[in-house]
């Protein structure tokens, strides 16, 4: 199937609980994977404004995370601390490891990434520097404190 971008809806929004989204508010993302129907895995095409980040620094239990860098330079933040990504830079995050990551745009110009994971039902999410948890559920993603509360 072929795809071709521009013809694939971009999404702003974030599923985050309301005091988190101002932190990803310049990020765009186009669901590539949805739109060629993949089920195993999702593909997205994300630009990222300069002085946002791509996320909350997270871990996955169960998913595994790959980003592809197209176009500028990125920060990636780590357990490692910071390395500098450029156009044709990757970067891996194996399922369990307590790698504490997320991308940051520090550079003066737009940044365009894919990010791909696989869509593993029970993964949980843990944000290091952040009192958020995330489940994944048949329903979508449930944000919690780290207490178990839930968020209003």
């Amino acid at each position: 199937m072929i795809i071709n971008p521009e013809n694939i809806p971009s999404r702003t929004t974030s599923n985050y609980p309301d005091e988190f989204k101002p932190l990803v508010s310049g990020r765009v993302k186009q669901a590539l994977g949805n739109a060629a129907k993949l089920t195993n895995f999702g593909v997205n095409l994300v630009t990222l404004a300069p002085e946002s980040c791509s996320a909350l620094r997270h871990w996955h239990t169960l998913q595994d995370e790959f980003i592809y860098v197209i176009e500028g330079e990125i920060t990636l933040i780590s357990n490692e601390g910071e390395q500098i990504l450029k156009r044709g830079m990757m970067a891996g995050f194996p399922a369990g490891e307590e790698n504490g990551h997320h991308l940051v745009n520090k550079s003066d110009a737009m940044v365009v990434y894919l990010e791909i994971g696989d869509r593993t039902l029970g993964d949980r999410v843990t944000y290091p520097d952040d009192d958020i948890i995330a489940e994944s559920t048949p329903d979508g993603w449930s944000f919690t404190r780290k207490d178990g509360s839930l968020y209003d």
